[in-house]
């Protein structure tokens, strides 16, 4: 089964730029190979990262999206203390909320052409 998750920062602060979500992407990835689930396609922007993942269906997307929000979270904020500045945030790094959309009636790779061209910050 495939999802296509978006996840979109605190207040859609622009605080992402490439280090960090390449940080993010690894972040993510081994917390899918924890739910023996597979990072297909990572890309963001300043505020916002999508994922497309393929993930078994023993696996509940609720469960996944908070491991993989409270996971990187935790991470990025003790890696990028200064680019994700607790007060402005609140402590927060992600907005509480999420977009999810099965990917089972559109084509993947539609799907991974949209989220290869996000507009990466540099």
């Amino acid at each position: 089964m495939h999802v296509h998750l978006v996840f979109v920062t605190k207040y859609r602060r622009g605080v992402f730029n490439d280090e960090m979500l390449t940080r993010c992407e690894e972040i993510m990835r081994k917390v899918c190979e924890d739910f023996e689930a597979e990072l297909k396609e990572f890309n963001g922007e300043r505020d916002h990262v999508h994922l497309l993942i393929n993930y078994p269906p023993k696996v509940a997307v609720s469960k996944l999206v908070n491991s993989l929000k409270g996971v990187s979270a935790r991470r990025i904020r003790q890696e990028f203390t200064g680019r994700t500045n607790r007060a402005i945030m609140h402590g927060h790094l992600w907005s509480p909320s999420y977009f999810s959309a099965s990917c089972g009636g559109a084509p993947l790779s539609i799907i991974r052409t949209y989220i290869e061209q996000q507009q990466r910050p540099l």
